[in-house]
């Protein structure tokens, strides 16, 4: 886990939050958070700015997530507010926020909303497809896979530390 210095979140909060919604029972795959590499998959919480250094050459505007390499980048300013779709459910937002970018590190493409009233997969672009807004994600939803996919611990102090547009 990364989080930028300067950032009003506790650390270890928001390392406990990540860890919990990618070890869900129905989430991508079981991962075991490391204290060094090798590692597939850094999650960072930046700042709007930090977000659009760490997400180039993906322009972000200093609004969108991203899957860059083997670090996903969570904007801190999405992490705090959430977005619109998600009327006001910031932990549901948060959910498909980790698991929308941890799984373009696990290989998974953007996918499009089943439809209306439906839940989204959490590969499905809720800034890219605001109109089809009325199918949300509650968490993660595919299968669990039973390997431990490393992580690791990038942040002093002892935390350990566990592709674009959300």
């Amino acid at each position: 886990m990364e989080v930028e210095r300067g950032l009003p979140f506790e650390p270890r909060a928001f390392a406990a939050e990540v860890h919990r919604t990618l070890n869900d029972v129905r989430g991508w795959a079981r991962f075991h958070r490391v204290d060094h590499g090798p590692v597939r998959v850094r999650v960072a919480l930046s700042s709007p700015r930090m977000t659009i250094r760490q997400c180039l050459p993906l322009r972000t505007g200093g609004e969108l997530s991203c899957w860059n390499g083997r670090r996903s980048v969570i904007n801190a300013l999405r992490w705090a507010k959430g977005v619109p779709q998600y009327d006001g459910d910031l932990a549901a937002y948060r959910h498909y926020l980790i698991n929308h970018e941890v799984g373009h590190a696990l290989g998974h493409d953007h996918r499009h909303c089943p439809g209306p009233g439906r839940l989204a997969p959490p590969s499905w672009s809720s800034s890219r497809n605001p109109s089809a807004a009325a199918a949300r994600t509650h968490g993660p939803t595919p299968p669990p896979r039973p390997r431990p996919t490393p992580l690791t611990r990038t942040m002093g102090g002892g935390v350990p530390g566990v592709r674009g547009d959300r």
